[in-house]
This record gives C-alpha cells, structure tokens and sequence, in this order.
C-alpha cells in the first residue's frame, strides 16, 4: 500500500509514544547479546529463560504510565509469555501462556520492532566504519510485523568520531541513506519508523568536537528523508546525546550536555518530528536520568519543539536484570519501576538526583553492537 493510506494512522501512532513524561523500553537486545546480559548474572541463554525475562518485563504493573512503546526483538515478537502465577503476582491474573506483544498492549503500550540486521563493513571508508544492512526483503517483513500488532520500528546506523577523519562522509552519507530507505520502506507498511543515527562513545573527543560532528549527521540524515518522502509527522528521532568522548580528560557537566543537545538538535532538526527519544549510549542509570533532565530543563529555556523522551535498553533494564538474577520477579519489577518513574520525571525535566534507587556503575561497552 502507498504511504498514504497509513498517513493518519502513522502521525496518531507517532503522538501516542511522544506522550508528556514518557519514552520507550528499548528491550530489542539480540539472542546473543542477552546471552552477555544473562552471563553476567550466572544464567543460561536458553528460550525459556529469554521468554521468563521478557514475561517479567511486560507484566511490570504501572509501566505503561512511563513507558509509552517497547521495541522487541523478533523472537519476542512472536513469542509466548511464561505461564503466570496463580497468585498474580507478576501484576496479572493467572491464565495460559499468551503473546507477550498481548501483555504489553494490555497495559496500554505500543509494540514496536528491530528490522536491521547489523553492521558490516563498509567498503571505502575508514577502517572499522560500517554500513548497516536489512534492507533487501525489509518490506515484507515490515507487512508481517504490522499484521502480528507491531506499529513501529527501529533501524540503527553506527558512526563514531576519531582523530584520522571519522566519520568520513561517505560512512554519513552512506548510513543517512539507509535510513531514509528503511523509514519510507516501513512508513508505507504502517510502521512509525525510528530513526537511529548513534555517535558512539568511544574517543577521546570533546562536546564541542562531538556537537559538530552531530550537526553534520543530522543535517544530512534529514537531507536523505526529504529526498526519500519520508512523511516527517510520522516518525521519531533517536539520537545519541551530545556529550564528550568516553576518554576525554575533561568531563563536562550534564548542565552542559543538555544545553549542547538542545543546540545541537534546534540547528538540525525539523519541527515536524513530534519527538526525540534519546539512547543511554552507554551512560550509567543515574547519568542517563541526570542528563535527559537537563536536556528537559536547557529545553524550557529555549527553542525546542519537541517532545524529548528516552528510548533505553541497559540504563532501564541494568538494575532489573541484576535484582531478578532468574528467580526473583518482583524485586526486578521494582527495579525497572524505579527507573521508570526516574525517566519519566527526567522527560519532564523534574527528576531529583538519587531520588530512586539505582545502580551508578557504567554501562559504556567499547564498539558496542547488539
């Protein structure tokens, strides 16, 4: 179907998950890599286990009132819940196993799905640039997606900055189209797409140096979208936050990250995208609260249009994983409530530093992928 069939139905889905302090639960962790999560707390990466944790994470009672949408991996799209206490303990009556995307959507949340299919190498670039792949057969799956209940998507491009001329414009270039690509592809399947050009961490640059560089990506980005049709009102924008190299010798302030972010994104990024819902990037749980509150709070003061969310993965789910260690469902649930409610008040520019309880290790994995 052309895009215009799903034009309306796109734009209400996209206003939904920018509802006022909410975000997403970024929970599209690939097989292999919640095995690394489910390592690290001495558990197996076997199915049952995945479908335990991810039951866990859709029964969660109240997340909906901070959480607006979650992206899935596939196999949880299409998965089973656990079967429910008969004391409904999990926050749910007692029933048969049903589709998780169910548990979700009964709480009042917008399932969405990872439609790329990792990074490769990009032939050209600089070394250890990348190019992200997902595109041949995407329109079918997105078909299949929206038939099983999903209503949007998410497509991740990698760049980073180093000093030998990284990101080198073919890498932005290159990755700009993509999910431009991705974005027209999905929109005329009735999926809201995510658009997700991260800046990694990793190096030693400083914000002014990582400001810049973001300006340019985005500019670009947007550049592509345009070309591409892509209907603007009915997508969102998931950007890393403009912060320094995770080696830079001078840290800055969250104060500054949330006025160099609200720069950044007023001098880039149209009026017509109806939210930015940032990634952790490998912050830990308290700074990923700290800095999207002072992205809110730089926001009130000046120019920003937008609804500025979270869309996090370990800076949500870190301290619910390590509390449910395999068994224990409530204290995980608690645990993801209370980062939650942290992001929630963080959207809205109203989180008090250390006011839930959460872990201030960091997350920051060199390179990451997932």
């Amino acid at each position: 179907m052309a895009l215009e069939h799903f034009r309306d139905e796109l734009a209400a889905t996209a206003a939904a998950l920018a509802a006022p302090g909410t975000g997403l639960l970024a929970a599209d962790e690939s097989t292999a890599t919640i095995g690394k999560r489910f390592e690290a707390i001495g558990l197996d990466n076997r199915e049952d286990n995945r479908r335990a944790y991810r039951t866990l994470l859709a029964t969660t009672p109240g997340l909906a009132e901070h959480v607006s949408g979650v992206i899935l991996y596939e196999e949880t799209l299409f998965q089973d819940s656990s079967p429910l206490p008969a004391d409904g303990s999990n926050g749910t009556a007692a029933s048969s196993p049903i589709p998780i995307i169910e548990l979700f959507q009964q709480q009042g949340m917008t399932v969405g799905i990872k439609v790329d299919q990792g990074v490769e190498t990009l032939a050209g670039g600089l070394a250890g640039e990348s190019w992200c792949t997902g595109l041949k057969g995407l329109a079918e799956r997105a078909a299949k997606y929206y038939s099983r209940g999903a209503r949007f998507a998410k497509w991740r491009a990698v760049l980073q900055i180093r000093a030998d001329g990284c990101p080198s414009e073919l890498a932005v270039r290159d990755n700009a189209w993509g999910l431009a690509r991705y974005a027209r592809t999905c929109q005329e399947h009735g999926l809201v797409p995510i658009v997700e050009p991260e800046i990694l961490m990793d190096g030693d640059h400083d914000i002014v140096t990582t400001a810049s560089v973001q300006e340019w990506v985005l500019r670009t980005v947007y550049e592509a979208l345009a070309l591409n049709g892509v209907f603007l009102e009915g997508s969102l924008l998931k950007p890393s936050m403009t912060t320094a190299g995770a080696d830079c010798a001078i840290r800055p302030s969250v104060d500054e990250v949330g006025e160099f972010t609200v720069r950044t994104l007023s001098r880039s990024v149209p009026v017509a995208v109806p939210s930015i819902l940032f990634l952790s990037g490998g912050l830990s749980e308290e700074d990923a609260s700290l800095c999207l509150n002072a992205i809110n709070q730089a926001a009130a003061q000046g120019f920003a249009p937008w609804h500025l969310g979270f869309s996090f993965g370990r800076a949500l789910q870190h301290s619910c994983l390590n509390q449910w260690g395999g068994n224990d469902v409530a204290a995980g649930q608690q645990a993801l409530m209370a980062r939650a409610r942290a992001n929630g008040a963080a959207s809205r520019g109203a989180y008090e530093a250390g006011s839930e309880p959460s872990d201030d290790s960091s997350l920051f994995v060199a390179n990451y992928s997932y």
